[in-house]
């Protein structure tokens, strides 16, 4: 398969791929044609492109990302692999993130996750100690810059311990309602925490915002700020999409408890985000020790129980993941492998596509008749051709037409990257 060589106009890639699930059938995979017209799907038509069984999904949600933080691993590496040490190292190199700098360093991400085959993408940018000044107008501004080829999402992220209903909280949380963001909060044990959240929910509702948490981000299994966020949604009946990422302490929980508290997640509508990659990085990381635990939170169960279950790429190359690209292809892989996805539920590759897509509420009609045809093309008849390899030819399809898929050289962030 070669870019090159897909015509335009009408046509119709002949014998392809496609989850069933992604076309309202049971199957796993089923083999059928996917017509092209301009810049639509259609019914069957035009030229016939052979396609001899490549798989074919719809472009990527990516809800859960760092564009902000990511590739300052060069200046700003993580000294010991751990949660901390991330922190740490991130708040020491705020003092290099001027416009500038988070403009370049987000272009270069985006150029990453558009040649990847991703065509909506939610990030969290750090808010805290006046950088909302800096990187929400950056993100405005690519947000302009990257319509038509990627929508962008933004939500603003301060720790808990931090909010006030007045003062600098107060300042965000206008900037997010007047750039049409998402308000957010990394949640841990603290104090008054459940006052804290109902006061948050209740400035969100104030100005009509849905919320994206950092939840239970450790393998304590005394951390249960999942089980107090979901119990204060159902306590003052907050109606705006909560999304909680991470949820890794659960778990660790011993089985009751941990079921217990599903069920009121369950039951308060709240959706889950997993952060497989940059969880087993951090998680139960010891020096001299080797890690038993993945950091993986429980997907399957949750998912039983009919909570939207998301997989996303987190951070790329900076102290809190040190490897990553964007690539949610590589994301629905090491899920697949981290979190055993396989031998189970076939419609897994909704947790990378359609699902996102209706929590953050981006408008992407996937494979149907009349939507957009946005394709990511494999060279792959099923998942473990699909996964065996990284799928570097793939073949990604906007609006009817196959893209140049060159990625950046990371030579173009050298000078960022020197001592300032």
């Amino acid at each position: 398969m070669d870019y090159k060589t897909l015509p335009t106009g009408r046509f119709t890639l002949r014998d392809v791929t496609v989850p069933g699930c992604l076309i309202g059938r049971t199957d796993d995979l089923v083999r059928t044609d996917i017509g092209i017209d301009g810049n639509r799907i259609a019914a069957p038509g035009g030229t016939d492109v052979p396609m001899a069984g490549a798989m074919v999904l719809p472009s990527f949600t990516d809800m859960h990302t760092h564009l902000d933080k990511g590739h300052i691993w060069p200046r700003a590496s993580n000294p010991d692999g751990t949660f901390m040490g991330a922190l740490n190292t991130v708040r020491a190199d705020h003092a290099n993130w001027t416009g500038p700098d988070v403009a370049a360093r987000m272009e270069f991400s985006l150029k990453c996750a558009y040649a990847h085959g991703t065509a909506r993408v939610r990030t969290h940018l750090d808010s805290v100690n006046g950088q909302f000044r800096r990187s929400w107008p950056v993100l405005a501004e690519k947000r302009a810059e990257w319509a038509g080829k990627i929508e962008l999402q933004a939500v603003s992220l301060m720790s808990c311990d931090r909010f006030s209903d007045d003062g600098e909280f107060l300042e965000i949380a206008n900037m997010v309602q007047e750039l049409g963001g998402v308000l957010g909060l990394v949640s841990y044990p603290m104090d008054g925490l459940k006052d804290v959240l109902i006061k948050f929910f209740d400035m969100a509702a104030s100005k009509g915002l849905s919320v994206d948490f950092h939840t239970d981000e450790t393998m304590d299994p005394t951390s249960e700020t999942l089980r107090a966020i979901a119990e204060v949604v159902i306590e003052t009946g907050f109606d705006a999409p909560v999304v909680v990422g991470h949820c890794c302490s659960v778990s660790t929980q011993a089985e009751d408890r941990a079921m217990d508290t599903l069920d009121i997640v369950a039951r308060a509508g709240l959706n889950v985000v997993s952060l497989p990659m940059c969880n087993l990085y951090l998680q139960d990381r010891i020096p001299g020790r080797t890690p038993r635990n993945r950091g993986v939170t429980l997907v399957h169960e949750m998912k039983a129980r009919g909570i939207a279950v998301s997989f996303a790429s987190d951070n790329t190359r900076d102290p809190f993941y040190a490897y990553g690209d964007l690539d949610m292809l590589e994301v629905l892989r090491q899920a697949t492998r981290i979190a055993h996805l396989d031998h189970t539920d076939t419609d897994w590759v909704n947790s990378v596509t359609a699902t996102p897509a209706a929590v953050c509420g981006f408008d992407a009609a996937g494979l149907a008749t009349g939507a957009p045809a946005d394709l990511n093309i494999f060279r792959a008849r099923e998942w473990t051709e699909l996964f065996a390899r990284p799928q570097m030819d793939r073949i990604v399809m906007r609006g009817g037409i196959a893209i140049d898929r060159t990625l950046p050289d990371y030579s173009e962030l050298d000078d960022l990257m020197r001592p300032q």
